[in-house]
């Protein structure tokens, strides 16, 4: 049984444990966040934290919350964690009157599958954040 919960990651143990979860499942491949922005979410089983997520208000569009981050443990793949800190992720932007919620991928087909089955759509920005070859969703939460 997983449990999600928000975190509060100006606490110096959640940080730790963001950044242990984010070498964990990114490796060298992103660049760390920064944990100190936006709303961050932790998933346990039992005691142990698994997986993470984390939104920060989009600066591309409009009255929007960016999903900056999700991270599984490959061990707890394949469990629905990414699609429930989806939810949650969403449900913070319905709580505080976001219109929408937008992220991206690259070279990720796992994780555009996972967007897709919870309902975002490819759309283009207006201008583009990230490499040419990236793809771009959005989920109304209205």
């Amino acid at each position: 049984m997983y449990r999600i919960r928000m975190v509060d990651a100006s606490d110096d143990d959640v940080a730790d444990t963001l950044v242990d979860l984010h070498r964990l499942t990114f490796f060298d491949a992103a660049t760390m966040p920064k944990f100190d922005l936006g709303a961050w979410w932790l998933a346990y089983e039992a005691d142990d934290a698994v997986a993470f997520a984390g939104v920060v208000p989009s600066t591309y569009a409009r009255n929007s919350g960016y999903f900056s981050r999700v991270g599984v443990l490959q061990r707890h793949w394949g469990k629905g964690l990414q699609f429930r800190l989806m939810r949650a992720v969403e449900a913070r932007g319905r709580r505080i009157g976001w219109d929408s919620i937008v992220s991206d991928t690259t070279d990720n087909p796992v994780s555009a599958n996972n967007f897709i089955r919870a309902g975002y759509r490819l759309y283009e920005p207006d201008v583009p954040w990230a490499w040419s070859h990236t793809l771009y969703w959005r989920r109304s939460l209205r």
